[in-house]
């Protein structure tokens, strides 16, 4: 679901929701609703055709826990009157490993996903949850780079690294910005690993770029698509150009 800056189809895009997200509205303009996504605080403005009412029971409870993730590229949930597509990384809200709660409804999903159990099953295991975060990376690959985009069909930078850290239980801010804040700061590029996140400024000093740190200094990140660039004290190189393409910044650990 598009979320607009302002309540115009013709507004930017500013991010999306995708299936099995939560969001309170905030104020009512004729067809349209401004929002704010549970999971990251984001507010915007969605088309109220495509508003989906839960209950504030719901709500509550959705907010309580952490939900498990879908891992297959494209899969359905569908009852015996309903088939919906979701993509990789939606939540599956309630799910058991059969079906999943989506407000009065239960609807059945027979794909891959993370464990519904101990917070997707990786917490403490740093392998795993970097084994996870590399291989949902590259199936990204290739992916168009859309200004607020949050899905394999236009995603940007920091889309990406908040769909792929979401998989592993770790809720990230939707702007590169905010989540420049998080975890604790790596001083040199040759001491990053796997998993860690790089941020890149502009002219002025603002951080307007974000990608996951891959072994032997390389980056995985959005720029025009879902790409792999090498990666070093300068910033993102691209061979293909031979120049490099952004600032390096700063780097950030937030898995542990």
């Amino acid at each position: 679901m598009p979320v607009r800056a302002e309540p115009s189809d013709k507004a930017e895009l500013i991010t999306e929701l995708v299936f099995g997200e939560c969001y309170s509205i905030l104020l009512v303009q004729g067809d349209w609703q401004q929002i704010r996504s549970a999971a990251d605080e984001y507010v915007g403005w969605i088309d109220g055709k495509q508003h989906t009412p839960v209950s504030s029971d719901y709500l509550a409870a959705w907010k309580a826990q952490d939900h498990p993730r879908s891992l297959d590229l494209v899969q359905m949930v569908s009852d015996a009157t309903t088939r919906v597509p979701v993509i990789i990384g939606s939540r599956l809200p309630f799910f058991d490993g059969m079906t999943l709660r989506l407000g009065e409804r239960q609807l059945f999903y027979n794909g891959a996903a993370t464990n519904p159990q101990n917070g997707h099953g990786l917490r403490g295991d740093l392998e795993k949850r970097l084994a996870l975060l590399l291989k949902v990376g590259q199936l990204h690959l290739k992916a168009p780079y859309v200004w607020g985009g949050k899905s394999l069909f236009g995603i940007d930078c920091s889309g990406l690294m908040q769909q792929l850290y979401g998989l592993v239980g770790v809720q990230l801010p939707r702007d590169a910005r905010q989540q420049v804040e998080l975890g604790h700061t790596v001083h040199f590029v040759t001491q990053a690993r796997p998993g860690d996140l790089a941020f890149f400024d502009n002219a002025e000093g603002r951080i307007v770029h974000v990608g996951m740190v891959l072994e032997d200094q390389r980056i995985l990140h959005a720029s025009g698509e879902v790409r792999i660039d090498p990666l070093d004290h300068n910033g993102i190189f691209r061979r293909d150009r031979q120049k490099y393409s952004h600032t390096l910044r700063l780097i950030r650990r937030v898995l542990e």
